[in-house]
């Protein structure tokens, strides 16, 4: 039996008509004779989406069990039923607890794998890697995810997609929330911003599932041709300055057309350290992802073979590269990797050659690499040292020019000195040697013969072969010189850069940066010596096995002897790499670098060192504090406590009831005052020390406020939390003891004509609790101070606290999944906002609930 298809209704937003959708797919399959059942819908009693659910045969659905989204899917009657489409709606929802799985989508993974083909809907917010994307947007966590791995799976995505405008119209006619509900939401989570951004997420994460799809399929049928489906735009790189300027001419072209995406490719030879500057890359490879764009390090001989290999490979669309910085005469070796691309590129892949300010100023001297030469300069050598002469020889001995000997022999020194320029030493003196018998035997008389008659020509030949020799070596001498000098140049370059990164370690504040350095030090370790990974390895002891403390590039080793290349630092630490083997020259930088790694290494620990030391200092800050707190605020009740008792015990006055009364209230007063006191202290203790561990589970905020008031004067609090707003997800205590601490500190420095304002109002998926008083009020630059332990704000008179309520309410908050923030009040005064995650459905004990965000429909 194979396995069942999976068909997604991706959502742009909740609303755009998903589930409707689906139903309408399962009502074309009924028509065409197919088994279709529903499995699991949630229509939350809207008439167009019940009006589209006649019809359908629906499967029981679990009895008691109610999640998010209605009565659970029985997966075993599903199963049971065995139809050959089965609908089930919000493949995120969450089970119930106690259900067969904890989330929808393992459910619909039974079902494929019994050979069922599914339909399912699911919204872009609940894509589990877009969740931060998400929140940031429009304020909301989505508490429901579905892994992006099961959706791409699916065999087939279909986006529904509606005008933002045209979705606030379908929520302003009631066709998603009650009338009640509607103005919260278009001013909330339906804002146009919110909608046209998760309607762009939509498209783009679809958008990528296309290509992936294309990718794929291009692989399979071997197509090297460009389809232009989508504008890719490649930047070739050299290294040089010019990079720069082609980066941002490629941002240009690609702002033309929405979609469009840039690739920067660098090209390095595998023979050695690469030509360009590393500090020239580096801030080419920032520039490229500044604008949206990705960097490519690839290894390749023939550069423009690479080059087009690459942008084919990527299904580019356009290639852009700047103009040669060869001067004139240096296009006689070759027509340079511009012309070579373009006439190379085909009809399908567009290649734009930008011009800089660096077009014929000259390459410089060339990076030696482990071979000197490159294999085609070697050839041309060869070919000129010996196909050459004898090109020349046929040329003369076919003409009627008698130039005499001497002038041949400074036509046959020509080519021996080319080769020795091309190719080295090796082909220069076979071209000597060649030019020497060729003369011997068309030029000098008796002809055809390999003797001389004339003693003159002897000594002629003997010059000629003598100078050859001498101009090749010499020639050779100057090359090797020339690329040693290259080689130091190249050498001194990077040394310079790891000097820098040692000053800008040195320097930088501790961070989290640290490990992104050594990362970004083992990867110019790979670029600079073509590898394909490194990895900095260490180990405790001379018998311990080896761990990795930081590595670049696929299938790192994990030994130093497994690697194609090896540096040790030191006993216990060595640097790893791991593609081809480098030559002896290339060992000093590479020391180098790996003394570097093993310096930054040592500052990540260190930082990591110091941010505990700062946490300890942190700590001891908290303690000094407290102390000076406990020197008066605790002494003030404890002080008021002591003289009640003592008056009260005295035999020398004789207390009437009243007074007894009043002394006894006061002790009363003391004690409750001491206990808020302690329990703040401890409640901070607890969460410095992140022993707070929430139980949270479904609660009414209309049972957990109220008891919040009860430590505020009667007339000082104003109540408004209506009984229809759906439950949170929060531990009662906590949210009990959190927002009295914020009611108390308003009504603290709230005017005493003025009551405390109390309300709660649903927003999306969340619930706030606004906490309004008409006070002085807070300055913008000490909002966040407020809420840091032991701070009292303005004119707080000694004795009133010690400054903890607002911390330890954020920290309870905080430990719920809410937040705690501060805004001004519109007149005057300050409003304390706490946000709590609602739950999405109350339980069937509870009154019905409002729809959440997430399930609008119809879809």
């Amino acid at each position: 039996m194979g396995r069942g298809r999976l068909r997604i209704y991706l959502g742009a937003a909740p609303g755009v008509g998903k589930t409707y959708a689906m139903l309408a797919e399962a009502h074309r399959r009924v028509g065409r004779g197919t088994d279709c059942v529903v499995a699991c819908v949630s229509h939350h009693d809207r008439p167009r989406t019940l009006a589209v659910l006649e019809g359908l045969e629906r499967v029981p659905v679990c009895e008691g069990a109610s999640g998010a989204s209605g009565a659970e899917m029985d997966v075993d009657a599903v199963l049971a039923r065995r139809p050959a489409v089965a609908l089930v709606d919000d493949l995120a929802h969450t089970n119930a607890p106690g259900s067969r799985n904890a989330k929808r989508w393992r459910d619909v993974e039974e079902l494929l794998a019994a050979g069922i083909e599914v339909v399912s809907t699911v919204n872009i917010q609940h894509l589990e890697s877009l969740g931060d994307v998400v929140e940031s947007i429009t304020g909301v966590r989505e508490p429901d995810t579905v892994p992006d791995e099961v959706v791409r799976r699916a065999d087939q995505i279909e986006l529904v997609d509606m005008d933002p405008q045209a979705l606030r119209r379908r929520l302003a006619h009631g066709n998603v929330y009650r009338p009640d509900e509607v103005d919260a939401a278009l001013s909330n989570y339906f804002r146009p911003g919110n909608l046209t951004a998760l309607r762009e997420l939509a498209l783009l994460w679809t958008a990528d599932r296309v290509d992936e799809y294309l990718q794929q399929y291009r692989g399979e049928h071997g197509i090297r041709t460009t389809w232009q489906a989508r504008e890719r735009i490649v930047v070739g790189l050299t290294g040089g300055p010019e990079g720069r300027t082609l980066i941002r001419r490629a941002a240009r072209i690609a702002a033309r057309g929405s979609g469009s995406e840039i690739l920067a490719v660098y090209v390095a030879r595998s023979d050695g350290l690469t030509s360009a500057s590393p500090n020239e890359l580096a801030l080419q490879r920032t520039l490229v992802e500044d604008l949206g764009g990705s960097f490519h390090h690839v290894i390749g001989d023939e550069v423009p073979q690479a080059l087009l290999e690459f942008a084919r490979g990527v299904n580019a669309t356009q290639v852009v590269l700047g103009s040669s910085r060869r001067k004139a005469w240096q296009y006689v070796l070759g027509p340079g990797v511009g012309a070579t691309v373009a006439r190379d590129s085909g009809p399908d892949l567009d290649v734009h050659i930008v011009t800089h300010e660096e077009v014929a100023r000259g390459r410089g001297l060339p990076v030696a690499r482990g071979r000197r030469l490159g294999r085609s300069r070697v050839l041309w050598g060869w070919l000129t040292g010996v196909a050459g002469p004898a090109l020349l020889t046929l040329l003369l001995t076919h003409t009627d020019a008698d130039l005499g000997l001497a002038n041949d022999m400074l036509l046959f020194l020509s080519l021996t000195v080319a080769s020795a320029l091309l190719g080295g030493l090796a082909p220069s003196l076979a071209s000597a040697a060649f030019g020497s018998l060729l003369l011997n035997w068309f030029f000098a008389p008796p002809l055809y013969r390999f003797t001389v008659a004339d003693p003159k020509n002897v000594v002629a030949l003997a010059v000629f072969f003598g100078v050859a020799v001498a101009v090749a070596s010499v020639v050779d001498l100057a090359a090797r010189r020339t690329h040693q000098a290259a080689r130091l140049r190249a050498e001194s370059e990077v040394l310079s850069f790891l000097a820098g990164s040692v000053l800008r370690v040195g320097v930088s504040p501790p961070g989290p940066g640290a490990e992104t350095a050594l990362d970004a030090l083992l990867e110019r370790v790979r670029e600079t010596f073509s590898m394909e990974s490194v990895a900095l390895l260490e180990r405790a002891g001379d018998t311990e096995p080896w761990t990795s403390a930081g590595r670049i590039g696929p299938c790192p080793v994990g030994r130093p002897e497994d690697a194609d290349v090896d540096v040790p630092v030191g006993d216990h630490l060595a640097l790893a790499l791991s593609g081809r083997v480098l030559p002896a020259e290339d060992r000093r930088v590479l020391g180098a670098f790996a003394a570097q790694a093993a310096v930054v290494l040592d500052r990540q620990r260190l930082v990591d060192q110091a941010d505990q030391a700062r946490k300890l200092a942190e700590g001891n800050k908290i303690r000094t504090a407290l102390l000076a707190a406990v020197s008066h605020d605790l002494r003030t009740p404890l002080a008021g406590i002591k003289a009640a008792v003592s008056s009260l015990r005295s035999d020398d006055v004789e207390w009437s009831e009243e007074d007894q009364a009043e002394l006894l209230a006061g002790i009363e007063a003391g004690a409750d005052r001491l206990d808020h006191l302690v329990g703040n202290l401890l409640d901070m203790s607890r969460l410095q020390t992140g022993t707070v561990t929430p139980l949270l589970r479904p609660t009414d905020l209309d049972e957990v406020v109220p008891m919040a008031l009860g430590g505020v004067p009667d007339g000082s609090a104003e109540l408004d939390v209506p009984e229809t707003l759906p439950m949170v997800e929060v531990d009662r205590g906590l949210l009990e003891r959190a927002v009295a601490n914020v009611v108390e500190n308003a009504v603290k420095y709230s005017p005493g004509a003025a009551p405390v304002l109390v309300s709660a109002s649903a927003l999306a998926e969340r619930v706030e609790v606004r906490v309004v008083d008409r006070g002085p009020g807070v300055p913008d630059e000490a909002k966040e101070r407020i809420f840091e332990p032991f701070q009292r704000f303005g004119d707080a008179p000694r004795g009133a606290g010690v400054g903890l309520g607002l911390a330890v309410a954020r920290g309870f908050a905080e430990a719920m999944g809410g937040t705690l923030t501060a805004e001004d009040t519109p007149g005057g005064g300050l409003t304390m906002v706490l946000t709590l995650r609602a739950v999405p459905a109350r339980s069937a004990s509870g009154p019905p609930a409002p729809p959440s965000l997430e399930k609008a429909g119809p879809r």
